[in-house]
């Protein structure tokens, strides 16, 4: 009685957004990361150290409704290799493995970026608002090798939402995800792991002029070691629908998708 009475009071306190209207301001949030249906994302990954770069790769991702992604490894060190999701089981295909590997979402591919970072690009199939408010958005100050930080958005109002996951096998159990008012663009995400531990912040940019839709670049930086980071940009965003017959790990181990 007293958790449903702190509901209703919180709900007629200016700024707190609950329900129907919180998951609307999330699935709009995640319109500007990904399309609607089928889709194909060119993916190139920088790892720093000490602001230099250490690393990068290239990946191809297909990304289909109903959780499934498919990650293809174009990098010369790593290119034949694949991983797969579907829902929350996440495998590892080699071109010298006779099977798939089993792995988890937080699987590290480079840097600070995991498997799920690359593979799922939605919050609202995977998260619930437990809550959501007014707050002054927060600003990225840090040095960032690799991007300009004055093309960052930088709005004043957000809207902060609170995610817990409602779905098994996740990257994060947890996320507080920032989100710009006016047009509902994510601006920042603190990334929690199960342990309650802070993991890493993510930030969000559309750095590409001709770009007026989607983010194209996310920084991921590691909440230790502040001069590690991570920055992922999405080449290319475009609706493409890829074969059901490649989400069948199986099946894929033996084929090397030419021209995909």
């Amino acid at each position: 009685m007293f958790r449903y009475m702190l509901v209703v009071m919180l709900g007629l306190i200016p700024g707190f957004v609950f329900g129907d209207e919180a998951a609307q301001i999330l699935h709009d949030a995640d319109s500007f990361r990904l399309p609607n249906g089928s889709v194909r994302v060119e993916t190139d990954v920088r790892q720093y150290r000490n602001n230099k770069l250490d690393k990068e790769r290239r990946y191809t991702v297909y990304i289909k409704p109903q959780r499934r992604s498919l990650v293809l490894m174009k990098s010369p060190l790593e290119v034949g290799q694949k991983v797969l999701m579907l829902g929350d089981k996440f495998w590892l295909l080699t071109i010298d493995s006779q099977r798939p590997l089993r792995i988890t979402a937080s699987q590290k591919l480079l840097g600070e970026a995991s498997t799920g970072d690359i593979a799922n690009m939605t919050w609202s199939e995977d998260y619930v608002t437990q809550n959501a408010e007014d707050v002054i958005c927060p600003q990225l100050t840090a040095t960032i090798s690799d991007v300009d930080v004055e093309r960052f958005l930088k709005p004043s109002e957000c809207i902060q939402l609170n995610l817990i996951a409602k779905v098994d096998g996740v990257t994060y159990s947890n996320i507080t995800l920032y989100i710009e008012k006016k047009h509902r663009t994510p601006i920042k995400a603190d990334l929690f792991v199960n342990s309650g531990k802070k993991a890493k912040e993510a930030w969000y940019a559309k750095l590409n002029s001709s770009n007026d839709k989607y983010i194209d670049t996310m920084v991921l930086i590691d909440n230790i070691q502040s001069t590690h980071h991570t920055v992922i940009n999405y080449n290319n965003i475009e609706p493409k629908e890829c074969p059901d017959e490649f989400f069948n790990p199986a099946a894929l181990i033996r084929n090397t998708l030419p021209g995909w």
